[in-house]
């Protein structure tokens, strides 16, 4: 059907009922001679007159089309598009036509502006310049022809967006941190400020400590920017001089996204997802935009999923297989790929479990805003398996005003468990629909939904579940719960770390996973986990420490005592029974589950290590008979499942290659079902046999009402798990509605992610927005790369090397390339001078590649190499070295250089490694933690660098040591700027507050909260939720604080082109002076 959209106020008012605007027209651009404006709407590049009319179509197809911006003649227009399978640039007739490719690197290009009628500015990740000190942190800028020729880098330095004027001339918006581009309201070091490029000089025009964003040119030295200085984002002018300052438009509650201006200084920017232009001393005017499109929008069919499910349960008779896909809920046969759909809405289900008898399956589901629980029931009385059953019927079993999610049968079919509120753990008589609390939500903390485990015992009468207790977070502890609510015992009372708590031997013993043992990495995280069992039941404990001949010996005398005690009372037994109905028979059978009687006094002495040595531990199971553990580990090939014989001691691999997250057996405990990356498989325990179960999951549920369910979520998602209440004062309900007008004007994911970016924006939080991991449906191969810089004012044929990154494909004395070299040919393919030969590179990556190569004496050579996918991590090592050798050379060898990559375990250890090892010597270092992410590390840092020297260890005068060993107990000093982020603003904090040494560079913004990436059930969409901030010791919250360094020193963008960083250079000698008045 072809339905018109229209703002046009003269329209008949027949018509007014029918039509509606079309909204979310963004990515505005406004023609050289202000007749045209270029737009997208729903994918496509739009142009449609300024004062208003029919818009004409650019661009066709299926693929997301983006970023139009005008050639200075206005004949042309440039475009970002993923039709080739990667966002790559692209040039078509502003009058529409078939569009020329001009970028084919795998990576993602973006368009920023033309340069000239013949050349475009774009933005992409490649490499930097080889003499600029910088690693490959953020996008450089390119130059690329519109004859689709070699793309040239113009210049090392960020550009988010950028405007040139006839004189070549580049305003430009920097890019300085690590924040989302549609945050808003954000007051920090990080935000914009606009700059002008020009002939190699740099000037910093604005310097709000908000964001300026958008700058375009006016006429002469004047320009036109987006500023957030009266809390919204609106137009403002100014000259590159910074006077004569303007605010143009005061628009409230909605940013100005995408400005544009001709060549006479008027000016076209979308608004609250409308366009708008703006004639400088007027007011702004909305142009009335008709889009004649086949607005159709295809609810999918056939679409097939045969991997992918995240939760699943095991039928009791080991038959049949519920699973959670993409939030429906399924059955399938074990042995057949018989598939059912069980239920089919566009809102999410998350858990499932079956019922005893295998008649029932119960689940979450979040509907009517609310997440609660349902079962599925098969409905003749007379059939009893779900997959073959003629009619399953749903009814609604549990809804109150708080979620209630995470739904677990008890083993007598009796009870459903529960998490309600994310951290109380419910029970719930099916019978009399009785809640009661087992476990006070108060001693749990729900950091991602479904982190917090819970486990029936085999009365039903208790609950192994997690526990934190008061302030316990970061060391979990596994707690007994009695399920009338009326006793909580803390088993494991552990410092350490416990999870995955099982119940084992029938309830005689528990089991769980710990950090106690393992090698615990120098960060907070990083603990490699062993497997612990704990006797509730002595008799049981004794027995687990026999030798096998004891057992055979013990097992002996109670089988004789067995046969004596059966002869004995049969002919008592065979009177009683003599005369029951099978119905009492059966109440008999069912009431045979004896009350578990625990033995908790001596608990802490019955505890024995299950695994021989510590590993990364995945998912485990304990055999029945308490003989044998089966776990997941990681191993130099891999992850795989290892059996480890108890008794004997033995380990053996039972199935190589194996990763998975959840362990479940069958009834017997002879098979056990595994979910992994790549689908769910039966193994058996005795044979260690491997079987995929097969499923074929229709997926038919529409792309917008998924999108509709996922805004609606993520509404609620900040409502009531954003780490503060109040929202930072934000009208969180009138966004909701603000922004979900666009929905159905929405299509496609790149937009949807945006969309949720622009509204999680409104918090004003770090660690938030929409992502999309997904390429709109197309696929390519990787760019891969040689790892050289090349010659840029090499003008001849092939590829001259100006220099070979070490440890790269060609830096090897077998291929024997040096500086000076020329690549003619890849593959026997001839790069031809000033051409493209990304498209040569493309799928080579670890493929063994043909290089004609000229020697710089003139000897043509063949060598043979295998590129690789990046050298990002090769150009972060050579930074680092570069860095070395620079606080080296200033020092003459008294100061060392680290630099923390992440805040994790394993950049810790390199730190750690180097600090007290190549460093040991030295009398002060500088500790770098720029380009930092996050992560979890700022007390181990703060231990480590605040060491104080107690003891000195000099046998007959010879110095060999000092304690502390494993602290550095020198000078240091902090090195930070504007993309420290997270844990990274964390760790200088911590470093200042504790006066450690001097934070030295530019100010860092106040980022220090955890977050959780959720991924939605289309998978290829997450969007954050900051959960936990930090409190500074005077109760400060350090969310949106920004740290001042003791010394502040700022990069200028010509010195780091230059290869110069002040920041190191000036760490460096704050130290030299330090030590030089110590030794005064």
């Amino acid at each position: 059907m072809r339905k018109i959209f229209t703002t046009m106020a003269l329209m008949a008012c027949t018509y007014a009922a029918s039509f509606a605007a079309p909204l979310w027209l963004r990515n505005t651009a406004l023609s050289p001679d202000g007749k045209t404006i270029a737009f997208t709407y729903k994918g496509h590049i739009y142009t449609v007159p300024s004062t208003g009319g029919d818009a004409r179509q650019i661009t066709s197809g299926g693929s997301y089309n983006t970023t139009p911006i005008w050639s200075p003649d206005g004949s042309k227009i440039a475009f970002g598009s993923n039709r080739e399978g990667s966002m790559d640039i692209f040039i078509v007739d502003s009058k529409g036509g078939r569009p020329t490719r001009l970028t084919t690197h795998s990576g993602s290009e973006t368009p920023l502006a033309f340069k000239d009628n013949d050349h475009i500015i774009f933005s992409a990740s490649l490499q930097p310049d080889r003499k600029a000190a910088m690693g490959n942190f953020f996008p450089q800028t390119y130059i690329v022809a519109t004859d689709a020729s070699r793309p040239e880098l113009m210049v090392s330095i960020p550009m988010r967006a950028a405007s040139a004027d006839a004189a070549g001339r580049i305003l430009y918006q920097d890019r300085k941190g690590l924040e989302n581009e549609f945050r808003k309201h954000e007051m920090s070091s990080s935000t914009g400020d606009i700059w002008l490029y020009n002939n190699g000089a740099f000037s910093k025009i604005t310097d709000f400590g908000g964001n300026d964003q958008n700058p375009v040119w006016g006429n002469g030295d004047n320009f036109y920017y987006i500023s957030e200085e009266d809390g919204t984002l609106n137009v403002y002018s100014r000259s590159i001089n910074g006077s004569g300052k303007k605010q143009l438009t005061k628009f409230t509650n909605h940013p100005v996204r995408s400005l544009s201006a001709d060549s006479k200084g008027n000016l076209a920017f979308s608004w609250d997802g409308e366009i708008y232009t703006l004639t400088p001393g007027s007011q702004p005017k909305k142009v009335n935009v008709n889009i004649i499109t086949d607005d159709y929008d295809r609810v999918p069919s056939g679409a097939v999923r045969t991997y992918g499910a995240s939760n699943m349960a095991v039928s009791p008779d080991g038959e049949t297989i519920a699973f959670v896909l993409e939030g429906d809920i399924y059955l399938t046969s074990v042995e057949y790929e018989t598939t059912r759909r069980v239920t089919n809405t566009p809102e999410q289900e998350r858990c499932v479990d079956f019922a005893p008898d295998g008649r029932s399956i119960v689940y979450d589901s979040e509907r009517d805003g609310i997440w609660q629980l349902f079962t599925t029931t098969i409905k003749d009385p007379s059939e009893k398996n779900m997959l073959y059953a003629t009619e399953l019927v749903e009814k609604p079993l549990y809804k109150s005003d708080a979620p209630a999610f995470q739904p677990d049968y008890s083993p007598d079919g009796k009870k459903v468990a529960f998490l309600e509120d994310r951290t109380t753990l419910q029970v719930l008589d099916l019978d009399s629909k009785k809640v009661t609390t087992a476990l006070d939500g108060k001693f749990n903390y729900s950091y991602t939904d479904g982190d917090i485990s819970f486990e029936w015992s085999p009365d039903s009468r208790w609950l192994l579940a997690d526990y934190i207790g008061i302030g316990g977070w970061n060391n979990t502890d596994i707690a007994l719960v009695k399920a009338d609510g009326s006793e909580v015992i803390d088993l494991t009372e552990s410092g350490y770390s416990d999870g995955q708590g099982q119940w084992a031997m029938d309830g005689k013993a528990v089991t769980w996973t710990t950090g106690k043992y393992g090698y615990k990495s120098h960060g907070s995280w990083g603990n490699e986990n062993d497997v612990v069992m704990m006797f509730l039941d002595g008799d049981a404990y004794d027995r687990f420490i026999m030798t096998e001949e004891e057992i055979k010996l013990a097992d002996k005398a109670e089988k004789d005592k067995k046969e004596a005690d059966d002869k004995k009372d049969s002919k008592k037994d065979k009177k009683d029974k003599k005369g029951k109905k099978d119905s009492d028979k059966k109440a008999d059978k069912a009431d045979d589950v004896k009350a578990l009687q625990f033995d908790l006094d001596n608990r802490r002495y019955r505890k024995a290590r299950l695994t021989a040595s510590p590993s990364r531990m995945g998912a485990y199971y304990v055999s029945k008979k308490g003989d044998k553990l089966y776990y997941v580990a990681s191993s130099p090939d891999g992850r795989s499942l290892y059996e480890r014989n108890l008794k004997k001691g033995d380990t053996k691999t039972l199935v190589k290659g194996l990763s998975a997250w959840s362990i479940t057996p069958d009834k017997k405990g002879d098979n056990i079902f595994v979910l992994t990356d790549m689908g769910i498989k039966k193994i058996n325990l005795a044979s260690g046999k491997e079987e995929s179960v097969r499923f074929r999951a229709d997926i038919t549920n529409s792309p917008a009402e998924r999108r509709q369910y996922i805004y609606d979520h993520m509404w609620r998602q900040v409502r009531d798990k954003f780490y503060d209440k109040n929202l930072h004062g934000v009208d969180w309900a009138m966004y909701k509605d603000a922004y979900a007008k666009f929905l159905p004007e929405i299509n496609n994911n790149y937009d949807f992610s945006i969309l949720l970016s622009e509204i999680l924006g409104e918090l004003n939080a770090s660690h938030t927005g929409g992502r999309y991991y997904g390429n709109g449906g197309f696929s390519r191969q990787s760019t891969a790369t040689l790892g050289a810089f090349f010659d840029d004012e090499y003008n001849g044929d092939g590829l001259k090397i100006a220099e070979i990154i070490k440890r790269g494909p060609l830096d090897s004395k077998k291929v024997g390339l040096e500086a000076g070299d020329i690549i003619m040919a890849v593959n026997d393919s001839v790069i031809k001078a000033g051409a493209d030969y990304f498209p040569l590179l493309d799928g080579k990556a670890g493929n063994k590649v043909k290089l004609n190569v000229k020697k710089k004496s003139g000897k043509d050579e063949v060598v043979y190499v295998r590129p690789t996918y990046s050298t990002s991590q090769l150009l972060y090592q050579r930074w680092v070295e570069h860095n070395e050798a620079v606080v080296d050379s200033v020092s003459g060898g008294r100061v060392g250089y680290i630099h923390i990559q992440g805040m994790d375990a394993s950049s810790f250890s390199n730190a750690y490694e180097r600090l007290l090892g190549k460093y040991r010597n030295c009398d002060a270092v500088v500790v770098d933690t720029r380009h930092n992410g996050g992560g979890w590390l700022h007390n181990d840092v703060a231990l480590l660098l605040n060491g104080k020297e107690n003891v000195r260890y000099t046998p007959r005068g010879q110095y060999i040591g000092s304690d502390p060993f494993s602290q550095w107990t020198k000078l240091s000093a902090m090195l930070v700027d504007e993309s420290n982020y997270s844990d990274a603003h964390g760790t200088p904090y911590v470093y200042q507050t504790l006066k450690i040494g001097d934070v030295i560079g530019a100010p860092v913004p106040g980022t220090m909260t955890a977050v959780w990436w959720e991924t939605q059930i289309d998978p290829t969409i997450i969007f954050g939720i900051p959960q936990v901030t930090s409190l500074d010791r005077n109760g400060q919250v350090l969310e949106n604080k920004q740290l001042t360094p003791d010394v502040i020193i700022y990069n200028t963008p010509e010195k780091l082109l230059n290869g110069e960083d002040e920041q190191l250079v000036g760490a460096t000698r704050h130290l030299m002076k330090k030590l030089a008045a110590n030794k005064k």
